[in-house]
């Protein structure tokens, strides 16, 4: 029997060497190097972050090397491995974890990173209300989500020929209504795009537009406290 969560941990610890080989280049340097700006701008360090779909644990570890309390989560037990050679502190761990089940308690941190993480939920709502269950009220969730031109989103084509896949082919306006409709507020966001797009091409289209040139659309959002009361 298909079971999606089971099927994308396999994906990840198999692909644990080669993401290995990339993450530190994709931070300092490619897709992911305007994100912890992005996140610094928003969220206020000292603080305690969750950073849900860590990977190999790079973004984690450059989290903390700015001052902030980070628990890194991966589905996969071979990217937790590997993240957990960077060396574990007080202010640094890391754990293997479904984004379904969280086993933090409510209101736990201050705020949660998740890139590229709910596309590869079978269920993002639920992916969701469990990040928003475990940050605090008026607390920041950071999600990056897969663009349009995203080339890993090639992996939800087979479905064409009803075929089983876990990526989930969700735009990010999509994304943005969910999180409006369950107690989320977006107050941010920008997108990463490939070469191939200047800024002259963005200039005066709506953020749906943008959107849709996008590689990755990263939202800062804010859990709503009056909602919470």
């Amino acid at each position: 029997m298909f079971e999606w969560h089971k099927e994308a941990q396999k994906k990840w610890d198999d692909r644990a060497d080669y993401w290995n080989q990339n993450s530190q280049e994709m931070w300092d340097e490619g897709s992911r190097s305007t994100i912890l700006p992005f996140f610094k701008k928003h969220v206020q360090s000292p603080c305690k972050v969750l950073d849900v779909g860590c990977g190999d644990g790079y973004g984690s570890y450059k989290l903390n090397q700015n001052g902030y309390y980070v628990t890194g989560l991966d589905i996969s037990g071979q990217m937790i491995e590997k993240a957990k050679t960077r060396g574990e502190t007080n202010k640094l761990n890391f754990v293997q974890g479904d984004v379904r089940e969280l086993a933090f308690s409510n209101h736990e941190f201050d705020a949660i990173m998740a890139i590229n993480s709910l596309e590869w939920t079978e269920v993002p709502l639920k992916a969701l209300l469990e990040l928003k269950r475990v940050v605090k009220l008026g607390g920041y969730l950071c999600i990056g989500l897969l663009g349009p031109t995203a080339m890993p989103r090639a992996n939800s084509f087979p479905r064409l020929y009803e075929e089983e896949v876990i990526c989930n082919t969700m735009m990010p306006w999509e994304l943005e209504q969910l999180a409006t409709e369950n107690g989320l507020t977006v107050i941010d966001g920008h997108g990463v795009y490939k070469k191939d797009v200047t800024t002259r091409h963005l200039e005066g289209l709506p953020n749906q537009m943008k959107q849709a040139l996008t590689f990755m659309w990263v939202f800062m959002m804010r859990k709503n406290e009056a909602l919470e009361k």
